[in-house]
């Protein structure tokens, strides 16, 4: 397997997906150790840091990428594995931002109070124990909670020569904010253009489900992937498997309908994997789904639906590309 290390240079990220020309081609199979920023572009350094005087908000979301993939074409599926997420700072960062967050006035539900007051926090990173701590603002209380590095953006260009902010999530991928896109996680996508031209960032060190307040324990991250192609299959929405489940993300406003996406396309791809009718697919995913809820507070909110392995007969998906990219993992560690 070639080995590539890429470490962008600040002037080297970028905001969107699509409408940028590759930082690099690479080969299917190739392994990738790449370094990314965290999400407010190492703008909050420290407790007392106000977030709306600090963030630029044309420069939040970071991207490392993207990369072009020889042989991608429209209608093929891009194999994303995560082999390995490890902190790159000894801390991470969290804020409450003006009219940003689940519960607190947007610009897209405007009410008559005033926005929620700012304020950063920062856990601090202790490798050892892999704990980052939670400190209140008022108080004495603190907290060791445990690493979960996750990404929270991983996407490839739209379609239709469209330009999407990196903080927006589609059936591209991009910010979905989903804390199943985790180390043994692999990802699918569609591709969309020659190439695929996919990028990651937003690194975070842990995050609940919902992401509530609009940010996680964000912060730099250094990953490990396997990039790989599978030649047509190309799947509508982001496709996730790891050893125990099957996932689907749909990205959407309101709710309901990255709810409806996430559980059609679960069914269509329990129909392909076990040959059913797609009447029977729906009773099926009805008695044994998951929903998840992966953000509340993005440009379109991102629900999960997975069903657990351990229910159903053995099955591959993508000619079993999951088993064997793991394998290759496994190897590298």
């Amino acid at each position: 397997m070639e080995i590539i290390d890429f470490v962008p240079r600040p002037d080297e990220f970028v905001y969107t997906f699509g409408g940028v020309a590759p930082a690099a081609t690479i080969q299917p199979g190739t392994v990738l150790k790449l370094w990314s920023e965290d999400a407010f572009n190492n703008a909050i350094t420290s407790r007392s840091d106000v977030p709306s005087s600090k963030l630029d908000p044309h420069r939040l979301n970071p991207q490392t990428g993207p990369f072009y993939v020889n042989g991608a074409e429209p209608g093929d599926t891009l194999a994303i594995h995560i082999v390995d997420l490890t902190p790159a700072r000894r801390w991470g960062a969290s804020a409450t931002i003006p009219l940003f967050g689940g519960l607190t006035a947007t610009d897209r539900t405007s009410l008559l109070h005033e926005a929620l007051p700012e304020a950063a926090w920062i856990y601090e990173l202790d490798s050892e124990a892999q704990t980052v701590g939670f400190q209140n603002r008022a108080g004495d209380f603190e907290l060791a909670l445990p690493v979960e590095p996750m990404l929270g953006t991983v996407g490839v260009a739209p379609a239709g020569g469209e330009v999407h902010s990196s903080l927006t999530p589609e059936r591209f991928g991009g910010n979905m904010d989903t804390p199943e896109m985790r180390a043994g996680t692999t990802a699918f996508f569609g591709v969309n253009v020659e190439g695929a031209l996919f990028s990651i960032g937003d690194g975070h060190y842990r995050q609940g489900e919902g992401e509530a307040c609009g940010t996680a324990v964000e912060g730099a991250m250094n990953s490990t992937i396997i990039v790989d192609l599978v030649k047509g299959s190309g799947p509508l929405w982001p496709r996730l498997e790891s050893d125990e489940h099957w996932m689907v993300v749909g990205s959407s406003r309101p709710m309901e309908d990255s709810w409806r996406i996430s559980q059609v396309q679960m069914i269509r791809w329990l129909a392909e994997l076990f040959d059913l009718e797609i009447m029977d697919a729906y009773q099926l995913l009805t008695q044994i789904s998951l929903v998840p809820v992966a953000n509340v507070v993005d440009t379109n909110y991102s629900v999960v639906t997975k069903v657990a392995k351990s229910l159903l007969p053995v099955r591959s998906a993508f000619n079993g590309l999951h088993a064997d990219l793991r394998q290759r993992a496994r190897e590298l560690l």
